[in-house]
């Protein structure tokens, strides 16, 4: 059975771009979300298996989104994406429980690295 996985970007664009990668390496994305709190609602309708959240975001951002969901599911697998430049987020993201980052322009290949390191 395909890994479930939750996108969540403000940017459609950016959406889509992971989607692509995602379902083209055989990952099933079961939703997306727009900003923090959506992707905490979806998380809990979905359950997804794992989710790629955005750091920054309107309304609220991917951190506070990351330690909500942990907060719900302490064995929630998230893995956080930031542009470049923004070091500082992702390690407050990664000590607040995330499993791994990307870094945008999003590489394929590290991209299916960092999601199969996680689910395993």
């Amino acid at each position: 059975m395909a890994n479930k996985i939750l996108i969540v970007d403000d940017a459609a664009f950016m959406r889509m771009m992971i989607k692509d990668i995602l379902t083209k390496n055989g990952f099933d994305v079961v939703g997306e979300a727009a900003d923090g709190s959506q992707a905490v609602d979806k998380y809990k309708e979905l359950k997804p298996d794992l989710v790629t959240m955005d750091i920054t975001m309107p309304e609220k951002d991917g951190i506070a989104a990351l330690k909500e969901i942990k907060s719900i599911d302490a064995g929630a697998k998230i893995i956080m994406c930031s542009a470049m430049g923004q070091q500082a987020m992702v390690i407050d993201a990664i000590q607040a429980g995330a499993k791994d980052f990307i870094v945008k322009p999003f590489q394929s290949d590290r991209v299916i690295e960092a999601i199969q390191k996680a689910l395993s």
